[in-house]
């Protein structure tokens, strides 16, 4: 039986959300650099980050899991990812945004909870 990967998308996750298609030919290394050098952030950080190839028909994601890096991609069979962050050069979604995202929902109409509220 093969191992399933299964990421929590638990709402203290940060998912950065990169807005400009990757260069899909990259691996880990390329796009960790890409967190680097577009997003300005840490890729060993522990939070996931979404990429899409230029044609809208995939999307990959990387994640350091404090022991190594998983890289995970989705192609659509059918279709086009619509609904895409455009805020440059990246954007910080909710977790449940990142599910809808990954269907090929609205992430922007999912709505949902604020991630964090003042407690009275």
């Amino acid at each position: 039986m093969a191992d399933k990967l299964v990421i929590a998308l638990s709402p203290r996750l940060r998912v950065w959300v990169a807005a400009e298609p990757a260069d899909f030919r990259c691996g880990i290394d390329g796009l960790a650099q890409r967190v680097r050098q577009v997003l300005a952030e840490d890729p060993f950080s522990g939070a996931l980050f979404v990429f899409r190839n230029r044609r809208h028909t995939a999307v990959k994601l990387l994640v350091y899991d404090g022991q190594g890096f998983w890289l995970c991609q989705k192609r659509l069979s059918q279709g086009r990812f619509r609904f895409w962050p455009r805020d440059s050069p990246g954007q910080v979604l909710a977790p449940h945004a990142l599910a809808v995202l990954l269907s090929g929902g609205n992430y922007a109409a999912a709505g949902g909870m604020p991630p964090w509220r003042v407690l009275a």
